[in-house]
Formats: C-alpha cells, sequence, structure tokens
C-alpha cells in the first residue's frame, strides 16, 4: 500500500529517499532512505524514511528509535490501514510524543466530506496515545498543496522538542553501513548522549572493533564535531566494512559494555493473538540491533494482552543497553508486534527467582526512580563533573538534588574532589566512587608500567599522565591532588612517581658515576662538557643524574655536580653582598675557570632568579 511517503519527501527535499532499484520499481521502500530538509526559519532536519509495508517493520524500528518527532502519512482515497494501526502502536510504545499526521494524497479525493469523516476517524484512532494531541495537515505531494503549512507545522513541532542531553558518553547506533571510494567504512546514525570530535578512537561494539574517526558529516556538511540528536555520517579508519553491522554501535573507547540480560518494564497491546508465557521467544528491537531472546516473566506466570508487568530479557547477542533505553517486542513467525517498555536495569547481577517480592519492589523502585537513585545515575553516565551542570540533566528541584548529594555522599557513593565541599550544590566537582576507583586503577597502572619500562628516569610527567587519562585539566588536577593527599602517588613538581619508587643504579652504572664525579672533583668550577658526561656515562645515566639533582645542568653545554653548584651560588651571593656586584672577570678569577663557565652560570642563575644583569655586572635580584 502506497500512502506517499516518499513521494511527499521528495517534494519537501528535492532527494527522492528510495535508492534500491526494487524500490523504484515496485513504488515501495524497503530500505532506510535518509532525507535532508531547511525549514522557513533556516533550521536544518533529518528525515528518515522508514517502511510502511507490514513485511519491513524489522526495517522501520531500526529507523524510528532515534527520531525526535514523528510525521505518520495516511492516504486520503484509503484512510487508515491495518499497518497504520501497528505503526501508531510502536510510536506509543516507544513514546514518541511530538509528531504531525500527514493526510496525503488529497488531490485524488473530491469530496471535502470524505476528508472530514477520515480525519473524524483518524482522532478516534489516535485517542489515548501518544500522538493524541498531534495536528493534522492535508497536503499534495503531486499538485505540491500544503506543504507550506507542513514546513510551518513541523517547525512548530520540533521547537517543542526538549535539546538532546550531553552525557559526556556518544553512542550512534548504527543503521546504514557503505563503502565510499577513496574514503573507506561510512556508517550512518543518529548520535545520542554525547559528541564526536574528528580524529577520536571509537571503539565499535559488541563487535570490539578499534578504529579512528577520519570525518564527520551532518546533513551532508562537513563537521568537526557532530552533537547529540544529530543524523551524522562517520568516515571511520581501520575498519572494513564486512566487520560492521546496522545494530552495532559507535562509542568511545572504554565507555560501554555489552550486556546479555537485561530487567525491563513491558507493556503489552491490547490486541495481540494470546498471551506472552514463560519463556517465550521473541525478537528485541533496541536501538537499530534487533536480537533473539528469551522472556523470564516475573512475579506471574502469564501476561495477558494490554497488561504492564516485569521481564528479564536473555539475549541471543550481546548488546548496548543503558537504563531509560525504550525496545519492542515483536514474535518471530507468525510476525507480530506484542509490546515493548523501557530498560530498568542494563546489568543485572544475576537471574531472579521468578517470584521474589524483593525483585520486584527493587525494580519499581528503579522505575519510578528517587532522586537518590536518578542523580547517582547521572553521576554515572557524566562522570566527574560540576555538581550543578550534572542536576540540570537530572531535572531534579534544589531540595531533592541536596537531599540526594546527602545520601550518596554518606553512603560513600559520591566523592566530592573539593575539600570540605560533600554536599555542594553550586558547582562542586563530584564523581561517583565506582569511577573514581577506576580512574585511581588506570593511573597506578600507568605510573607502574612506566617505572617498570623506564627504570631510571623519577617518574612520568603530569602532562603526560593527564594525555594518557584523557582528562579534562580540572578534573586531573582534582584527581591527583586527592591521590597525592592520600600518599598514593608522590608530587615532584612536574612530574609524579610511585612513592616508594626510586632509581637504583647497577654496579656497572655506579663505576660509571663515580669515574665522572670522580674527574669533577679534580677541577669542580671546570668540569667536562655536557657531551663529554654522556659519553662517559651513556645518555640514560646523565638524565637519571639530572632528574635527581646530582648534576645540575645551566647551559646546553655546562653542567656541574651538586655539591660545585651549591658552592659557586653561595660564593657568588657572599661576593655581591659583600661588594654590591659582580663582573664575569671577577667571577672568573674567584673560582679560576674559564669564562665559558662563569656566563653559563649567570645566565642560568638569572633565569632562576637569584641574580639579575645590570650593564656588566650581576646584582643580587630582591
Amino acid at each position: 500500500m502506497d500512502h506517499g511517503k516518499s513521494t511527499l519527501i521528495a517534494a519537501l527535499t528535492g532527494t527522492h529517499p528510495d535508492r534500491l532499484i526494487e524500490e523504484q520499481k515496485r513504488e515501495m521502500t524497503i530500505e532506510l532512505g535518509f532525507a535532508w530538509l531547511t525549514l522557513p526559519g533556516g533550521e536544518e532536519i533529518g528525515i528518515v524514511d522508514v517502511p510502511g509495508h507490514r513485511d519491513f517493520i524489522g526495517n522501520m524500528l531500526a529507523g524510528v528509535g532515534g527520531i525526535d518527532a514523528v510525521m505518520l502519512l495516511i492516504a486520503a482515497d484509503e484512510g487508515v490501514m491495518p499497518q497504520t494501526r501497528e505503526h501508531l502502536a510502536i510510536l506509543d510504545l516507544l513514546q514518541i510524543t511530538k509528531g504531525i499526521i500527514v493526510l496525503s494524497k488529497i488531490d485524488l479525493v473530491d469530496d471535502t466530506d470524505w476528508l472530514d469523516l477520515v480525519e473524524l476517524d483518524i482522532r478516534n484512532i489516535v485517542t489515548g496515545t501518544s500522538l493524541s494531541d498531534a495536528p493534522i495537515v492535508r497536503v499534495s505531494s503531486r499538485k505540491k498543496i500544503g506543504l507550506d503549512n507542513l514546513l510551518t507545522s513541523l517547525k512548530e513541532t520540533l521547537i517543542m522538542c526538549p535539546d538532546r542531553v550531553d552525557y559526556g558518553r556518544p553512542r550512534l547506533p548504527i543503521d546504514r553501513v557503505f563503502s565510499i571510494a577513496g574514503f573507506g567504512t561510512v556508517v550512518t546514525g543518529t548520535l545520542i548522549d554525547g559528541i564526536f570530535t574528528t580524529g577520536e578512537e571509537i571503539e565499535i561494539i559488541p563487535r570490539n572493533k578499534k578504529g579512528r574517526i577520519r570525518g564527520l558529516q551532518t546533513h551532508k556538511n562537513k563537521e568537526e564535531q557532530a552533537l547529540p540528536g544529530s543524523r551524522t555520517a562517520i568516515n571511520i579508519s581501520g575498519i572494513n566494512t564486512d566487520e560492521i553491522e546496522r545494530g552495532n554501535l559507535v562509542v568511545h573507547r572504554n565507555q560501554y559494555k555489552p550486556t546479555r540480560l537485561i530487567d525491563v518494564s513491558v507493556k503489552l497491546l491490547s490486541n495481540i493473538s494470546a498471551p506472552v508465557k514463560h519463556g517465550t521467544e521473541v525478537k528485541v528491537f533496541l536501538g537499530t540491533s534487533e536480537i533473539m531472546a528469551k522472556i523470564r516473566l516475573l512475579g506471574t506466570e502469564k501476561l495477558d494482552p494490554g497488561k504492564q508487568g516485569w521481564l528479564q530479557l536473555e539475549l541471543n547477542e550481546p548488546t548496548i543497553a543503558v537504563r531509560g533505553d525504550r525496545f519492542i517486542l515483536r514474535k518471530p513467525s507468525p510476525g507480530e508486534t506484542i509490546g515493548g517498555g523501557v530498560v530498568v536495569e542494563p546489568f543485572p547481577k544475576s537471574r531472579y527467582k521468578r517470584f521474589s517480592i524483593e525483585t520486584i519492589r527493587n525494580l519499581e523502585t528503579l522505575l519510578k526512580g528517587s532522586p537518590t537513585d536518578i542523580l547517582y545515575n547521572a553521576c554515572s553516565v557524566n562522570g566527574p563533573g560540576l555538581s550543578n551542570e550534572i542536576i540540570k540533566k537530572t531535572g531534579l528541584d534544589q531540595t531533592e538534588a541536596y537531599s540526594a548529594f546527602q545520601d550518596l555522599s554518606r553512603t560513600g557513593l559520591l566523592i566530592s574532589l573539593d575539600d570540605g565541599n560533600k554536599t555542594s550544590l553550586n558547582g562542586g566537582m563530584v564523581i561517583t566512587k565506582d569511577h573514581l576507583t577506576s580512574i585511581t586503577d588506570q593511573i597506578e597502572l600507568i605510573i607502574n608500567n612506566f617505572h617498570s619500562k623506564y627504570p631510571l628516569k623519577t617518574g612520568i610527567a603530569r602532562e603526560e599522565l593527564k594525555s594518557r587519562l584523557k582528562l579534562d585539566t580540572p578534573v586531573f588536577n582534582l584527581i591527583i591532588g586527592k591521590l597525592i593527599a592520600d600518599k598514593k602517588v608522590l608530587d615532584q613538581g612536574s612530574i609524579v612517581k610511585r612513592p616508594d619508587f626510586k632509581i637504583q643504579f647497577s654496579d656497572e652504572m655506579m663505576a660509571k658515576k663515580d669515574r665522572l664525579f670522580q674527574i669533577m672533583s679534580r677541577d669542580p668550577y671546570s668540569p667536562p662538557s655536557v657531551k663529554e658526561c654522556i659519553t662517559i656515562l651513556g645518555e640514560d645515566i646523565f638524565m637519571a643524574l639530572i632528574e635527581m639533582g646530582e648534576l645540575i645542568k645551566v647551559s646546553s653545554d655546562v653542567v656541574f655536580n651538586f655539591n660545585a653548584y651549591e658552592s659557586l651560588v653561595t660564593k657568588t651571593k657572599s661576593f655581591i653582598s659583600e661588594n654590591g656586584r659582580i663582573s664575569v672577570a671577577e667571577a672568573r678569577d674567584l673560582f679560576k675557570t674559564s669564562r665559558k663557565y662563569i656566563l653559563a652560570l649567570f645566565e642560568y642563575l638569572d633565569s632562576e632568579g637569584v641574580t639579575m644583569r645590570q650593564d656588566d655586572y650581576r646584582r643580587l635580584r630582591k
């Protein structure tokens, strides 16, 4: 049955979404189609054309999950059809509440009374559903009637859609995979929960394939960043098209883990053919994935049509699920949509006892979402962040948020990274205990590996450590500060290390060091050059002695041992104190050395803030 969806999209956008030869031949959408449109106010929107025919309901479900609003097309000459009712039921189960009902092909109906009757029938059908308040717009794609009204209605509808939230954990459920000559693998989907940036490392899950974002496009425009809610095409390097399929997800590395067991709240459709029993095999449509699963009914032997209940879904394949994700259930054969609902717990600890009252009570608490549950979930998803920014994402008021902060802080589940700011709601940096433990473990592992790989280095540079952790500077500084205060790491200026770590020289290394220091002791103020020292020691030992402070490198060519340097500084300061100033010639005679060493020393002392140059003399800096 052709309701004119693709023709309407072509009339609105200039792009016909049916790209397959079979689709064009049969005049029927089989696969997902995509187009872009600029609204009267200049806003760009993406359009996903999903199949309307019941034979391709699986493809329809792959495209409808990530949308903000829907256009439900009903042909004026045909009226409401069975597939229309099924699509409406699916939209209701997915809680897609913003949309427009488009009465298409009005040019084929001469009787306006008939159009009024069709609209009345539509109103009766949508009553009590998520589209009960949706406007009805009459159009003719062929004669370009009503298109302006439709565009205006689209703009008004999308204004009412809430902005997509950036939780800092982007995921893109893949709905299409293809290759472009000269560019390689490209995947498309609707980006949710975060931002992708060109050049970032990504992972395809549950395939565990690692790659990098080579390029991003939104509405066919090249972008450096893709934002939450945008239709996004990602050009991926390092992964072939045969290693990806629809239903996989693109995510940042180590931010999500797959699951094969999820707790859900489900509502069955009232017109399904039979009750749902324990052990029933179903298809689960979650995001763009389609996965076979077995139903574990909780608290009842069967679930009757139209009823709501609790299930554990045992998935045949791993997938990514987040609390609050919505899904659809269908029987595989004969194909029938039976219901849908919301993910309540994506990582249950185990298979529950089916008739446990405590289990049902816990699931009800999670579904309702106590302020403490909501805040903890937001903090877990967000990662370390400012408390007031996280609260904005929860929708909690100040009283609820304050109480929830107190509960989580008291139990140790939420930790303030700002001293004495455990329940601050005005911007204190907070992190969950689990996340802090994870980051701490990463820090300790990186430092330990660094010490093993570079035993002659004092420690790892703070900047290098921050870069490896991929943390923002404020978060990194607070976490490192906490670890230093807890004496889990030791701070040495720009370097951090394990508290018990010390550079250890072998007997052979000590012999080289002793040889150099004996040479230096013969004429401490005219030591061997940097190049000569490295020849005697080797570069690793030389740099270790620099880091340990036993050698002081004052220029690219001049280095003193610590005792000689201290003596030089002390005598220089004493001479200036007695005489008010010192020249290069005076210092050369004082230390019985050459001009090369004195110039290098003076320039180093100037840079260290010990002395300052005035004409041809040095004075002490106040």
